[in-house]
Parts: C-alpha cells; sequence; structure tokens
C-alpha cells in the first residue's frame, strides 16, 4: 500500500526550566542546500523555531513575523514581543546536501493566545487541482494536487492549533457557488472549507555539456477559505516557490512515495504547505468558533463539538440565536442574536458534548441550529 511519508527534520529535546515557565529548548532544524548554504540558513533557522514552538504550546501563528529576522547571518537572535525570546545558533553542518543549525531557543508560552482560549475550529479541503494538466507531464505528476490535499489535511490535524480536519472532498469546490459550498460544509460538518489550485509547474532546465542538466521547477498555488455557513470567501492568498527537479526528465515520479517527499522539490512544497497552515492560524486563531445546537432532550443539549476540539467538562458558553431574512436587494442574510441563557458542559465525548442549560425556564426558547460562543474566563 503505498503511503504517504512525512519528512520529520527536527529533533527536540528540552533542555532545563527557567522561571515564569521559560523553557529552553535545543532543537536541529534543517533545509536542503540547493544554490548556496546562505539562502539554506532562513529556511533551517525557520524549521528549527517551528518545531520548538510547536512542542512547547507556543503561538505558531506568529512565526512569520520572526522570519525577516533569519535571513541576517547571526549567531543570537534578540526578540521582544513575542514567545521566543530569543535563539542561539549552536551547530551549522551540511551534510548530504542538506544544512542542519542545532539552535538553542528560549520561549516563553503565553497563556492568552487565541488557540488556547477557543475551541479548534473544523475545516474541510477540497481537492486541489493542476490548472495546466501540461505542466505536470514531466514527471507525470497529474496527481499531485490530490496528494497535497491529503498532506495538508493531515498536517492540519497532527500539528494546527486553530482547526480539526474532518477530511478531504473529492467534489471541487468552486467559490463563485456558495449554496453548493454550504451544502457540502453542513454535510461534512465543516465551519471553513479550504480549496486550492496550482497555477504553475513549469520548469527551466540548464544545459550543461560535462555533467547532467540542470533542472529548476515551479510551483505556484492559489488557496481561498469559504465559510461554511454563507458559502462566502474569506480568506485568498498566492504562493510561489522554485526548486530543484532532481528525477530525469523522462520519469515518472509518484507523489505519494517518500522518494518524492524527501527530495529538493518535495521539501520545497511541503514548506510552502506549511506556510499555508501558519497563514491561516494567523489570520483564523481569534475567529470565533461557533458549536452548534444539534439535539434537544428534556434540559439537556448536545452540540457538534467535543473532546478533540478542546472542550472541557464544566466549560461555559453563551448562547446565539440564528435565523435568516431577505435584505433589501433580494439577497438571503443569515443573522445571530446574542440571548441572556448560558450552558454548562457536562458530558464530553470524542466528537460532541451535553450540555446543561443554566436557566430551564428558558429550555423552551432553545432551537435546533443555534450556536454557542465559549466564555472567556479573565
Amino acid at each position: 500500500m503505498k503511503r504517504i511519508f512525512f519528512l520529520l527534520t527536527s529533533i527536540l529535546t528540552i533542555g532545563y526550566t527557567l522561571p515564569a515557565n521559560a523553557e529552553w529548548f535545543e532543537v536541529t532544524g534543517s533545509a536542503s542546500v540547493l544554490t548556496s548554504k546562505n539562502a539554506a540558513r532562513p529556511h533551517a533557522l525557520e524549521d528549527a523555531a517551528y518545531q520548538a514552538m510547536l512542542f512547547s504550546g507556543a503561538d505558531i501563528s506568529r512565526l512569520n513575523d520572526l522570519k525577516v529576522f533569519f535571513e541576517n547571518d547571526e549567531k543570537r537572535y534578540q526578540f521582544s514581543g513575542s514567545e521566543i525570546r530569543s535563539i542561539e545558533v549552536v551547530k551549522e553542518k551540511k551534510k548530504n546536501g542538506k544544512l542542519y543549525i542545532t539552535a538553542r531557543i528560549d520561549i516563553y508560552p503565553s497563556a492568552n493566545s487565541c488557540h488556547v482560549g477557543q475551541y479548534k475550529k473544523t475545516i474541510m479541503t477540497s481537492e486541489i487541482t493542476v490548472d495546466s494538466p501540461q505542466q505536470a507531464v514531466m514527471g507525470k505528476v497529474y496527481k499531485l494536487g490530490e496528494d497535497l490535499s491529503t498532506v495538508f489535511s493531515r498536517q492540519l490535524d497532527k500539528e494546527s492549533q486553530s482547526f480539526i480536519s474532518v477530511g478531504t472532498s473529492h467534489v471541487r469546490i468552486d467559490k463563485r457557488q456558495p449554496e453548493v459550498a454550504k451544502m457540502i460544509a453542513e454535510d461534512h460538518g465543516a465551519q471553513y472549507i479550504f480549496s486550492g489550485n496550482i497555477t504553475d509547474l513549469s520548469a527551466t532546465i540548464d544545459q550543461n555539456l560535462l555533467k547532467k542538466d540542470t533542472i529548476n521547477r515551479q510551483f505556484a498555488i492559489e488557496v481561498a477559505v469559504l465559510d461554511g455557513k454563507t458559502g462566502q470567501t474569506v480568506y485568498n492568498n498566492n504562493y510561489r516557490e522554485v526548486a530543484q527537479w532532481d528525477f530525469p526528465k523522462t520519469s515518472e515520479v509518484d507523489t505519494q512515495s517518500a522518494r518524492f517527499w524527501t527530495s529538493a522539490y518535495g521539501e520545497m512544497v511541503l514548506r510552502v504547505n506549511r506556510d499555508m497552515m501558519l497563514d491561516l492560524e494567523n489570520q483564523f486563531a481569534c475567529k470565533i468558533t461557533l458549536p452548534q445546537v444539534v439535539s434537544i432532550n428534556n434540559n439537556r443539549i448536545t452540540m457538534d463539538l467535543g473532546r478533540i476540539h478542546g472542550v472541557s467538562k464544566g466549560d461555559k458558553l453563551d448562547l446565539w440565536h440564528t435565523g435568516s431574512f431577505i435584505d433589501q436587494n433580494g439577497l438571503p442574510r443569515n443573522k445571530v442574536a446574542k440571548t441572556n441563557i448560558t450552558l454548562t458542559v457536562d458530558r464530553v465525548y470524542e466528537q460532541n458534548a451535553e450540555l446543561i442549560i443554566d436557566q430551564p425556564q428558558l429550555i423552551n426558547s432553545v432551537q435546533i441550529g443555534d450556536v454557542m460562543h465559549k466564555t472567556v474566563i479573565q
């Protein structure tokens, strides 16, 4: 059976604990050396910082703020206003076409990050398409989009602090058809839908007389996120990178194989994949997660979020009524209205939870489809 392999390129060890919940992490990050060691160094540092932040529980969405500093060739980096306070480069080693950087990273995880106070949001990944199949002829990578959809969905499940993946859909989501997007989101229980299309896989070949030709291949992707309740596009972005194509021009490359994903090109695609996830974290971490009422039985309410989304027994939630109306232009609109009803989580299951209404006399005011918001305790 073919499986998609993930390249784990960092080794994490906790060194010792400092006061005020600070921790030192000694991390080894890596990146392929394509043009020069200097070009690979920022990627290796970013890899080290990412693994340390993920392991410590720090807010990974803030990593993008630090990337610009990694362009400077320094032995020590100091930051203010960041959960990462300092990075000290301990060792750099180049081996087998890769640069390895071992760094000591001082992290102060914040208890006030949005991903700590919010439940995880459900997201579905629609199948990523290739705009120009003729550009996929080299290597016969026609299924790259399909396989990247699976990789992205799995990365969200394993590493995202703000999202839970509800899987992938083979139905192509068209952002110009919001009603279809709403229907698919409802079928999958998704608050958001991720959509993408690969716009460039072209290659340039540098011919050499005394050694094999060098092939550099583009990778460009346009992504969008749709709101599952309205079907409207709430996020757009484009990404472009280039990397060396290590495979013969006439060979057929399996985009589910470890050989592809550990190549220089596959590593670059994984880096773009991680950048996409980090941008979604940055964009949506502080957006409200709205669990929905799915059943009412006597004084017990069942909602569609559970343990995997971060729900805990004793959580307090406010209830909001949902509805719809037709505006003056004849367009359907959704609306939500806050109530004075509060609920307490009583039982937690893997993907749903039961709540007790704190004002039993108002039970008849609760309706299927109403949404809730976790009360943030200051």
